[in-house]
């Protein structure tokens, strides 16, 4: 459709025809056999003569269905404006791959744009034009339960991952293969208060624009069509009523002129965040803030009308969010094809198809880190094996918003590992929690769960098998429903009812490998010191006991890296490689000891750093060369490193550029990620890996919260992972 004709389409409708554009409800709203709106109703208070008028629906899955839904809506609909059907398609939609946060630690934006094309081509033939996705918030906090769903706490990698996620689930915007995509959590959403969901966030503007900003805008440099508001505040306003982040930052400053949707009843929500009195206010401020479509409430729908007839709102204001919405559904084809992509017999062809499921296990090979390794892994074919856990046989292994996933095409680690090894047994042996209680703590309600079970019987079984196997693999692990959205926890420990399994094990004096499987950074310590080898495997997904089995087998070299730090303890959180510097630093202090920016009780340092991670290789850095040491603003240096693999067996490096700006106008991070590549390497062999150095690395939001850089000393480090000492020093001149 033209753009003459998208004008003359919005001049026809009606004032409660385009209110319904601003409308996201979900399918239990539509009855498609009867070709009317029925459903929740009276829940969300919305007059049921508007539901037909509704201009987009959320996570209603499947090509008939919503084949079906479409064409029932459009015989209803006067004006022939097809809905748009939108998902949460987090890590992948029904081939899953491992949760974003495990996706980050391939330090790999091509492997994970791979992830988005395939979890785009199945969305788009089962009839989904959008996904919720990619979520770039910045995580520093372990505590808080939607870190699972980012890629980690840096900038730079959060910035490469936006773009490869964006431009994967696009594409060349083909009906058959793409969908559209929609930037989350806009903004700041990462940084709530003790880690707690849906916490107030203090960020000033500098720390907002330097460290969380960037990611979003990579999303939108990419082209992504939605923005998604946050449930948190920014300097005291709920951003869904923020018209200094949405209009003058996201429209006015960053050019962003597409549609911006809340997040689940965030409209609504103004009411009990204090800055509403009543519902009709609510609905005011968001769309005067340039919020488009209200998700999940009848706040838009009871009260916009109202406001525009009472003169308090202007008529254009909705005129603006519907041509919004009407451009997306023409960019997206929808007036010339409704039902786009949707197809029953290609949806029988790839959805969970060989070649994708292929993909996913090579992903799971690649995200799982190495955290520690005392000459047990690999192990071998020949090799008596129990597996034992709550994870052993346990098909639960694609984390909390995996809604799509079917759990019986997901391959458990115990059928993944009987695959390829020649004497593998089986024992649960202890529980996932210690109380059937805790199942009322996730949120749901009392239920009665499998979650424990009588511990004796089971401790003796999975001690039993060990005792007959040279090797003991011990899946454990926080339970999915830990974690993500509302899984906010103040103890991020193994529960300790798996963690007396794990004890009890180690006591038979076999080797013992430990699985982890989490959607967060746990404190291991008690883990580390009861195994030999530890695999941190976060939920993997459908093809987990696959990907697993080949790492711990031997079939593939680890070479994943942590995106996120792993705390000694919970009182460590937030805890962050790139933190600032203090003027008593726990190393270099002029003070003694007791007078330096540290812990008295544990450590300052993390358990496992940032850019950590082990190979079954074993590689060596040479020192830093750099072909000036001074740079300009028209020049670049050139840093090279020779890192070669001393040991028997190939494996891939993840080579790590960090620098420090030394003294700036404001305080600076002690170091920051700027550079990343991945080397091959076979036995015995080494190669030089180059650094471009130019003088837009260094910006920053200077004291005047300009964007640029300041002349004065850098250092340059390049090495195995954040802590590397290997530096050289240049001087950038003004």
């Amino acid at each position: 459709m033209k753009q003459e004709q998208l004008d003359e389409l919005l001049e026809s409708l009606t004032l409660d025809e385009k209110i319904g554009q601003l409308v996201q409800l979900n399918g239990n709203f539509f009855d498609s056999n009867e070709k009317v709106a029925t459903g929740p109703v009276q829940k969300i208070g919305i007059d049921k003569d508007k539901i037909h008028l509704t201009g987009s629906i959320l996570n209603t899955l499947g090509a008939k269905e919503l084949k079906t839904l479409q064409n029932a809506y459009l015989e209803k609909s006067e004006k022939k404006i097809p809905m748009l059907f939108m998902a949460d398609i987090i890590n992948g939609f029904k081939t899953i791959f491992p949760i974003p946060l495990g996706l980050g630690c391939s330090f790999d934006a091509e492997l994970v744009k791979k992830t988005a094309q395939i979890a785009a081509k199945e969305a788009a033939v089962s009839g989904i034009h959008i996904t919720f996705s990619p979520m770039v918030d910045m995580v520093r906090d372990a505590r808080w339960g939607r870190v699972m769903e980012s890629y980690g706490e840096d900038n730079f990698l959060n910035c490469e991952y936006a773009k490869a996620m964006v431009e994967g689930y696009q594409g060349n915007n083909d009906p058959h293969s793409t969908i559209a995509s929609c930037v989350k959590h806009f903004a700041g959403y990462g940084a709530p208060l003790a880690g707690k969901e849906y916490n107030t966030v203090e960020l000033g503007e500098r720390s907002l624009r330097e460290a969380y900003l960037p990611a979003y805008k990579a999303a939108i440099d990419a082209g992504c069509h939605l923005v998604m508001t946050s449930f948190n505040t920014i300097d005291g306003i709920p951003v869904t009523a923020n018209k200094w982040i949405l209009k003058d930052v996201l429209r006015d400053e960053w050019g962003f002129d597409e549609v911006v949707i809340s997040d689940h009843s965030a409209v609504k929500e103004l009411v009990p965040h204090g800055i509403a009195a009543h519902y009709e206010e609510a609905a005011k401020l968001a769309i005067e803030a340039g919020c488009d479509i209200d998700m999940m409430t009848a706040t838009y729908s009871n009260h916009l009308k109202d406001l525009v007839e009472s003169g308090q709102i202007d008529i254009q204001l909705i005129n603006e969010s519907v041509k919004r919405v009407l451009k997306l559904k023409n960019d997206l084809g929808l007036f010339e094809n409704p039902y786009r992509g949707a197809n029953e017999l290609e949806e029988q062809q790839y959805v969970m198809c060989d070649e994708f499921r292929k993909v996913a296990r090579e992903v799971v090979s690649k995200t799982c880190v190495l955290l520690k390794n005392d000459s047990v892994l690999p192990i071998n074919q020949n090799q008596r094996v129990a597996v034992v856990g709550p994870y052993a046989s346990n098909k639960n292994l694609s984390g909390m918003w995996s809604i799509n996933v079917d759990p019986d095409k997901v391959v458990t680690i115990y059928d993944g590992l009987k695959k390829q090894g020649k004497h593998v047994k089986c024992a649960e042996g202890y529980p996932m929690m210690d109380d059937d209680s805790l199942f009322e703590s996730f949120g749901y309600g009392k239920k009665e769960t499998n979650l424990t079970g009588n511990k004796d019987e089971k401790i003796q079984e999975a001690i039993d098998i060990a005792k007959e196997s040279d090797v003991v693999i011990v899946a454990i692990g926080e339970h999915s429903h830990q974690s993500g959205e509302g899984g906010a926890r103040g103890d991020i420990t193994i529960p300790k009812v798996q963690l007396e399994l794990l004890k009890a094990i180690k006591k038979l004096g076999k080797p013992v490998v430990t699985l982890v499987f989490s959607g967060r950074p746990l404190a291991l310590k008690d883990v580390a010191e009861n195994s030999d080898a530890i695999l941190q495997c976060w939920f993997p997904g459908t093809e987990g006991g696959d990907g697993i089995a080949d790492l711990v087998y031997g079939k593939v070299n680890p070479s994943a890296r942590l995106s996120m730090t792993f705390p000694y303890s919970v009182g460590q959180c937030p805890i962050y490689y790139n933190h600032m510097s203090t003027g008593r630093p726990a190393l270099e202090s002029t003070h003694s000891k007791r007078f330096t920016s540290r812990y008295i009780d544990i450590p300052n340092d993390p358990y496992y750093c940032f850019g950590y991670g082990l190979s079954y290789s074993e590689f060596e850095y040479s020192d830093i060369t750099l072909d000036k040491t001074t740079l300009t603003n028209d020049s670049t240096i050139t840093a090279s490193v020779t890192v070669s693999n001393t040991s028997d067996i190939s494996g891939e490096e993840v080579v790590q550029l960090y620098i420090r700006d030394i003294a700036g106008s404001v305080v600076r991070p002690v170091k920051e990620l700027k550079g990343v590549q991945k080397v091959y390497l076979a036995p015995h062999t080494s190669q030089t890996v180059t650094f471009e150095i130019k003088e837009e690395m260094l910006r920053f939001i200077t004291k005047d919260m300009s964007f640029a850089s300041e002349p004065g000393e850098f250092h340059i480090f390049i090495g195995h992972d954040s802590n590397t000492q290997n530096k050289q020093i240049f001087t950038l001149e003004s």
